[in-house]
């Protein structure tokens, strides 16, 4: 049996998000559509003879404590498997924090699949992401990856087809770190559910068929669809953010947006050498770009 594992844990980005509703245990009903990207961690797992979960990272602002989701995900299948032992979790951070691409949330599904193939659990995909399910809205998609639409909080999951041409210029501002649970609570402390301008228009609906249409045209089509409701909150507080996005819409690209709660900004591009074109016209000392393709996979052999 082995006694250690390597896998990528990559990133997601959000095509779509809409907020439907207020929920009474504090989260949203939320309509998705998350998209895995080539930008990875790597996470090693280690077996060791103490029964002890370790986690390190080569980023000293990750905490390697019971509070990061990885130590979480790791604790979770312990209490539930007698079998689970003691191991290290070794995480090499290429995703940016406080992004709203979903890094932790990676490592933790990173976590889930890598402990199942460790100790062979013989856990199906959907068992894994009921395990994500308690740990955060975010994990369950990371588990599994691809192009999905995601309802709920995020949790109940439809896969759509995969985009497999994908091209993205990722931006962050590296000075600025937003808060998830901060941007969705200010959404609802501003009302903003009430004004909301595409509750009528069916746009979801829009989206999912232009990437279910396939083809070359399908980049063009979801481009003019983009939609982030948390733009409405993140944007007015963070003019830095709107700025970024902006700059990236007169680049040429086929349509921009923020991604989750910020503060990454994504555009769309028609191929890899325009992507690179963007990505030098934005690329500044304050911030950082990524030229990704998206990915059918969110955790894979490393």
């Amino acid at each position: 049996m082995n006694s250690r594992i390597s896998l990528k844990a990559a990133a997601k980005i959000n095509l779509y998000l809409e907020i439907t509703a207020n929920r009474p245990d504090g989260y949203h009903d939320l309509v998705m559509i998350l998209q895995s990207i080539d930008l990875c961690d790597r996470v090693d797992i280690r077996k060791i003879d103490i029964d002890a979960i370790q986690v390190l990272c080569n980023n000293p602002e990750v905490p390697c404590d019971l509070t990061n989701l990885a130590y979480k995900a790791a604790a979770l299948l312990q209490e539930t498997f007698p079998s689970v032992g003691g191991m290290e979790i070794a995480i090499d951070k290429r995703i940016p924090m406080g992004a709203g691409l979903a890094g932790g949330s990676a490592n933790a599904a990173a976590v889930l699949v890598g402990i199942d193939r460790l100790w062979d659990l013989g856990l199906t995909e959907s068992q894994l992401c009921d395990f994500a399910a308690q740990l955060g809205s975010d994990i369950p998609f990371c588990v599994g990856g691809g192009t999905t639409l995601a309802t709920g909080r995020g949790e109940i999951l439809s896969p759509l087809p995969d985009l497999t041409d994908l091209v993205l210029v990722i931006c962050k501002p590296r000075q600025i770190a937003i808060a998830t649970a901060w941007a969705y609570q200010t959404f609802r402390s501003q009302g903003l559910l009430a004004t909301s301008q595409i509750r009528d228009e069916n746009l979801s609906s829009q989206i999912v068929a232009a990437i279910a249409s396939g083809g070359e045209s399908a980049p063009t089509k979801i481009g003019r669809l983009l939609y982030n409701d948390l733009e409405r909150v993140v944007l007015p507080e963070y003019p830095e953010i709107a700025e970024l996005k902006n700059k990236l819409l007169e680049q040429e690209c086929l349509g921009a947006m923020m991604s989750g709660s910020g503060s990454t900004v994504f555009a769309i591009a028609a191929d890899l050498d325009r992507a690179q074109q963007i990505a030098e016209a934005v690329r500044t000392d304050a911030i950082d770009v990524w030229v990704v393709k998206s990915l059918t996979r969110s955790v894979f052999d490393a």
